[in-house]
This record gives C-alpha cells, structure tokens and sequence, in this order.
C-alpha cells in the first residue's frame, strides 16, 4: 500500500497559488514520509479512522481524514505545521487551550521542518481544486 501511495503522489501536481506556502515542494518525499509517519493513524489514503468526531473514552477525537472529507483544508498551513512539528499537546499548551485534548504526537525529532512541509503539500496535492481554492483563502499571503 505504501509503495502504490508513493506512485500515485509522483504522478500528482498541485497548482501553484500565488504566495502559496507549499509551492515547490517535494510531493514524493512528502508522500514516502506521510505513509511512514501518518499513515498508521490517519490511513494510507488519508481517509482518518472511523467516528473520528466522536471523543474516544479517553476523551482523545480519533485521527481525522486528511482528504476532502475531513477539515484538514479548514487551517491555515502555519497551523498544520505547528502542530505536526509539536504536536497537539504541546502546541494546544503554548497557545493556552485547555479545552481541548490531543493525541497527536510531534514529529519534529523523526521529520526536518522540510519534510514536514512535504508531507503538507503531499496532503494538499490530493484535494480537489476546488477545496485547494477554498483552503488558499485560510492561508495568509507569504510574508505577511
């Protein structure tokens, strides 16, 4: 599964959008990484796991979709990116949110900020255009 994840991120190009974060990065790497490091708990083809909306008895949500169907393109990719490099305690800790627990781990000792911003675009590479037009409007303009 993974090797036919890495084939079909090759074959995808994502459009550029002006002052788009994730332009120019390496979609291959990013899906290698994704199916290394995400994969296990937001699925090979980043469907999420099930009743992810639903707090677990832990009160822990469920890894969401990373695909058209979940809220990945709802956020910013500074976001995304904090919160993968981080994790969700931590970063939910930094910013002073104590309403909300996280079972995402950080992945800033396995991944460099590179490939972290890899496994973004990878994600990004597989939604529709019309979710990509709408998540450009969350993201800010480079520079700003």
């Amino acid at each position: 599964m993974k090797t036919l994840l890495f084939v079909l991120a090759c074959a995808i190009s994502v459009p550029a959008f002006a002052d788009h974060e994730l332009n120019n990065r390496d979609i291959s790497q990013g899906a290698q990484n994704y199916a290394d490091y995400c994969a296990e708990c937001h699925g090979a083809n980043l469907e999420g796991q099930a009743n992810w909306r639903v707090p677990g008895e832990d009160g822990i949500l469920p890894a969401p979709p990373h695909d058209a169907s979940g809220h990945t393109w709802h956020h910013d990719f500074q976001l995304l990116f904090d919160y993968t490099r981080l994790g969700g305690a931590k970063l939910l800790e930094e910013r002073g949110i104590t309403d909300f627990n996280s079972g995402m781990p950080g992945f800033g000792e396995v991944m460099s900020e590179g490939e972290i911003w890899n496994v973004l675009a990878f994600i990004q590479s597989t939604w529709p255009q019309q979710i990509k037009e709408a998540n450009a409007g969350v993201n800010p303009k480079h520079g700003q």
